[in-house]
């Protein structure tokens, strides 16, 4: 395997990503090659790129791209690594949650990658360190084993496999570096490192289905605008199932849901009926009907008091419950022991809604949860006054660019929760330009800005403002 094969594919990938190397004072990286005889001989070699700022030669700052080779035909072990002198201009770069989130989908069962990218006081697990294939560069990975906090072990570097491999960690680097500044180069690195990054299936229904028919009561939980409530109805009608519908809210109360007494107001004498429940109704059809599906849509679960909503009947929500001796008394005359195989509840669940009371662990156990992402809506593609957009039904349009924009921003500087904040892929749904810019100035811009209001997202301050800017001519913060 040749080294210096390698060291110039990466460097002519570094390139293909917008690197650039005019002059002295105009470069994107240092090139650090420790590969002699020496080094190969001792364990100690490799080659790699480091900040523009450093020397070429001696303890550096900040992260690298770190490459270990060696001539034996034996694996490699391609890194992002951290200079030995700790951070200088990284340290906040290291803090954002997309750096990890980008890396670790270009590791799998031959790699690591840590929990924390500034963390440079934590050495490589055994599964790197005591690694047998590689043994022969164990020396080098002992030397450095805080400060990687991500690599790959690459078996074959010139295989067009390993090839993938280290240009994917080019890839990384470059936009780690913010080196591409056209559309080449970005659709370039988006090409290199496609492989890696874990895709959404464009239509969950059938999954969805699969998981009802398994759990019977299945929370969908996600952001607003992933098509939560569209995905409860759509499973239901294809399943054939009569559908009863409700949505709580904070002051749905045992008799909105069970059964509860109201006054009479057909009659002249003020008097009091029991009046059946969402819940009780759907039962009480799924009890009478038993060879047909019934399932009960409960919209936004958790803006009611759920204790106070559910009552006795919370007992009855177990999927595998076989058989019972407690009757659970629904209303007057109406009793059961266990909910029919035939009835099914799919609710579903703003993750977004930070005012929202939690859901108990009780709850948690007796549903089944599924995560609504935000995801690309895949269709015909078509430009509409320069904007990509890929066609719906109805004749409106899904504006994936726009889409993307936002997708990019929050899976670079959000937290795992703040995740659940991204506004799902209606939002990005319209007939014309017109319509959507004005989606994006009256939805997504006071969104966006109640969230930096808030406290959240505050890394992609910047980055929100300079689309807004750009798109709709506004500023977050005027």
């Amino acid at each position: 395997m040749s080294i210096e094969n390698i060291r110039q594919f990466i460097k002519e990938k570094a390139e293909e990503f917008g690197a650039k190397m005019d002059s002295e004072f105009n470069k994107s990286y240092v090139e650090r090659n420790n590969t002699g005889q020496e080094p190969l001989k001792d364990n100690g070699a490799y080659f790699g790129f480091i900040h523009p700022e450093e020397e070429v030669s001696g303890p550096f700052h900040d992260f690298s791209l770190t490459i270990f080779p060696n001539d034996q035909n034996k694996p490699w072990l391609v890194c992002l690594g951290i200079g030995s002198s700790g951070f200088k201009n990284d340290y906040e770069l290291a803090t954002y949650p997309g750096l990890r989130r980008l890396f670790s989908n270009l590791t799998n069962e031959r790699g690591f990658c840590k929990t924390d990218f500034s963390d440079i006081e934590t050495s490589l697990p055994k599964s790197i360190t005591g690694n047998p294939s590689l043994q022969h560069i164990k020396n080098t990975i002992k030397t450095y084993t805080k400060v990687l906090p991500t690599c790959q072990i690459v078996n074959d570097p010139e295989s067009e496999e390993g090839k993938e491999v280290i240009a994917a960690f080019v890839a990384g680097y470059a936009k780690l570096r913010d080196w591409p500044t056209n559309k080449d180069h970005r659709k370039a690195v988006t090409v290199a490192l496609e492989p890696f990054l874990k895709t959404e299936i464009n239509d969950k229904a059938e999954e969805v289905e699969s998981l009802l028919m398994e759990r019977k009561y299945i929370v969908l939980q996600g952001p607003p605008g992933t098509g939560k409530t569209r995905t409860a109805k759509g499973v239901a009608d294809n399943i054939n199932a009569m559908t009863f519908f409700t949505q709580f809210h904070a002051e749905t109360s045992y008799s909105d849901f069970i059964f509860g007494l109201r006054p009479d107001t057909a009659n002249e004498k003020l008097r009091y009926r029991g009046y059946l429940g969402s819940f009780s109704e759907a039962l009480k059809h799924a009890v009478e009907h038993s060879s047909k599906k019934v399932v009960l849509i409960i919209d936004e679960i958790n803006r009611a008091n759920l204790s106070n909503v559910l009552g006795p009947i919370f007992y009855l929500f177990e999927h595998k419950m076989d058989v019972s001796n407690v009757e659970i008394e629904i209303s007057p005359n109406f009793k059961v022991k266990k909910l029919p195989n035939n009835f099914f509840v799919i609710a579903t669940m703003n993750s977004a809604d930070r005012s929202l009371a939690v859901v108990d662990f009780a709850l948690r156990r007796r549903f089944a949860w599924y995560p609504m992402t935000p995801k690309i809506i895949n269709g015909q593609n078509k430009k509409l006054e320069n904007v990509s957009v890929n066609k719906v039904p109805n004749e409106e349009f899904f504006f994936k660019e726009d889409f993307a924009v936002i997708e990019e921003i929050f899976n670079w500087y959000a937290s795992s929760t703040e995740l659940n904040l991204q506004p799902g892929e209606g939002y990005f749904i319209a007939k014309n330009e017109t319509e959507m810019l004005n989606r994006i100035r009256y939805e997504i811009f006071p969104l966006i800005k109640e969230y930096l209001q808030e406290g959240l997202l505050r890394n992609a301050k910047e980055e929100f403002n300079n689309y807004f800017s750009t798109r709709i001519n506004l500023s977050l913060f005027e």
